[in-house]
């Protein structure tokens, strides 16, 4: 199993979405918003040299921060915001065929459900490609030897935890789309479990982050773990510290949600001697910036003015 050695990377300046937005409004006169090819104007100047960002914690902001440092992008601003925040502003962007630029990563459904593309990053400010990985509490080997085969045993694919994600953004249950893709992919629960002992009972902790692949893996964990494998399972859900922490100190058992090596990198530095890394069970996982399809801009390079 990989073992990652990562430094710690040192957090930049990054302004509030809400603050800008309320400066924004008071500094507008109202005028009406720009199209993607804009009158002859930049990108930048189109959508006010903002990038829209996510949870200020999150490993994909410091990349981000990095990126607009590398190539010189000194007049843009990255926003935090949400991962639901940063989704609504993209959908009432697409709406009008506005121009955004965005944090994105892969897996998410909002690849389904939009037509949009990376930005290239030829300095790989994100990196390389990520994997999430399963951690586990030290000594959950021990103590609860099925639980911990099945989860070193799970991992899936960008397609097939796509199924998941759009059920539950279209308004499904999470663990009734749990349920839903174990009844579909039955050879899949089975190499999950091959050879497994269920348990007689217990309880266990899967602590996540609230982004939808992640409610995916876990919901779908839980359903394997207590309809499988006899266990009771509960949710943790927290913010990304937090699920480090909760394992590291076993309040959690363990947790599908360990972006490596670039988001979590903090983190991973951190705990890395007081959790055990189960390896991936995503792999070939993307971050970058995203803009709408019809945004003429293909890579980072092509936010500086004047390009």
């Amino acid at each position: 199993m990989n073992k990652w050695t990562l430094g710690t990377k040192k957090w930049l300046g990054i302004t509030s979405l809400s603050a800008v937005l309320v400066l924004g409004a008071c500094s507008s006169g109202g005028g009406g918003s720009s199209s993607a090819s804009g009158s002859g104007s930049s990108l930048g100047d189109q959508v006010s040299h903002k990038i829209t960002g996510i949870d200020p914690g999150a490993g994909i902001m410091t990349a981000a921060q990095k990126a607009i440092d590398d190539y010189g992008l000194s007049d843009w601003t990255l926003l935090e915001s949400s991962g639901s925040a940063m989704t609504a502003t993209l959908d009432k962007a697409i709406r009008k065929k506005d121009p955004i630029v965005i944090t994105g990563w892969t897996p998410h459904w909002m690849f389904s459900k939009y037509d949009l593309k990376y930005l290239e990053d030829p300095k790989k400010s994100f990196g390389e490609a990520e994997e999430i990985h399963t951690i586990a509490r030290k000594g959950l080997k021990a103590d609860q030897p099925t639980a911990y085969q099945f989860l070193d045993n799970f991992a899936w694919t960008e397609k097939e935890m796509g199924e998941m994600m759009v059920a539950i953004e279209d308004g499904t249950d999470a663990q009734k789309a749990a349920a839903d893709f174990a009844e579909a992919h039955p050879d899949r629960i089975e190499e999950w479990t091959k050879g497994i002992t269920p348990a007689s009972g217990g309880t266990l902790t899967l602590a996540l982050v609230n982004w939808d692949s992640e409610v995916a893996s876990t919901n779908l964990a839980k359903y394997i773990l207590e309809e499988k494998l006899g266990y009771d399972v509960k949710l943790l859900e927290v913010e990304a510290g937090p699920m480090w922490l909760g394992v590291a100190q076993g309040d959690a058992d363990a947790s599908l949600a360990a972006w490596l090596p670039l988001t979590h990198a903090d983190y991973w530095a951190k705990y890395q001697d007081k959790v055990e890394d189960l390896g991936a069970n995503m792999t070939g996982v993307k971050t970058g910036l995203v803009v709408p399809a019809y945004v003429e801009a293909n890579s980072i390079e092509d936010l500086v003015d004047g390009k």
